[in-house]
């Protein structure tokens, strides 16, 4: 099954992009992030943008994943395969909202540039909370749904270990209920308590990932059902 090799191999590769490329811009953020007073502050704005790039990657790949697996989970359940295309797609799409407030944060500090005031950090702030809300309802809503869907056919069909998509199967409504206890004010969102609800979800897909890309999917099962020959039921030679 050379199709369904590279599908895993390229599959595989894109979730660790979207690790490395999501941790290292949120690195790149900090100063934009925990700092109220950037906007009006002194220094380059190349980290920023930076960051900026590479959670498009990260949109991009996102997308990737479900493309790539798309043809060989759909054997399986196509349903299942079709909403996590379609809910990574809608994930990708928040991530690219989320990096429009940072932007407009850049053109604010460059028009502001020289100047101080309350008024300024108060639209940065709100600009960064912008963001950081995209953040919650990407990788946590959306992010927790579309994990279920993808986890779900890959347990049925033992396309991979078992125990990979029972990851995914417990992380996903745990990083979902995690959003939500965010967004209710239970925690704050970049705490200890929504990190350690990260770890299954986080877990669940590097172990996927270095699976595809070491092992692939078992070729026993990766082409799918057996199918059932046309007419099988009443060609003579069947009776």
């Amino acid at each position: 099954m050379p199709s369904a090799r590279r599908a895993a191999m390229v599959g595989g590769l894109l979730y660790l992009v979207t690790h490395v490329t999501s941790v290292a811009a949120l690195v790149l953020y900090e100063p934009v992030l925990k700092h109220t007073d950037y906007v009006v502050g002194p220094g380059p704005d190349t980290g920023v943008l930076d960051g900026v790039l590479l959670e498009v990657i990260l949109a991009l790949a996102v997308v990737g994943t479900a493309v790539a697996l798309f043809p060989i989970v759909k054997r399986h359940n196509e349903g299942a395969a079709l909403g996590y295309v379609g809910l990574r797609t809608l994930e990708a799409g928040v991530i690219a909202v989320g990096v429009v407030p940072l932007l407009a944060l850049v053109t604010l500090r460059h028009d502001l540039a020289g100047t101080a005031g309350s008024d300024a950090t108060t639209l940065a702030s709100a600009l960064v909370a912008f963001h950081n809300w995209t953040f919650l309802v990407g990788p946590s809503f959306v992010c927790g749904t579309n994990t279920v869907l993808l986890a779900y056919p890959l347990y049925r069909s033992g396309l991979v270990p078992r125990f990979i998509p029972v990851l995914g199967l417990a992380g996903g409504p745990l990083v979902f209920a995690s959003g939500a206890a965010q967004m209710f004010g239970v925690y704050e969102q970049f705490s200890v308590g929504a990190a350690l609800a990260a770890i299954p979800v986080f877990a669940w897909e590097i172990c996927l990932a270095l699976y595809l890309i070491l092992k692939g999917f078992r070729p026993s099962v990766a082409a799918g059902p057996a199918a059932v020959p046309s007419g099988a039921g009443t060609h003579p030679a069947a009776v």
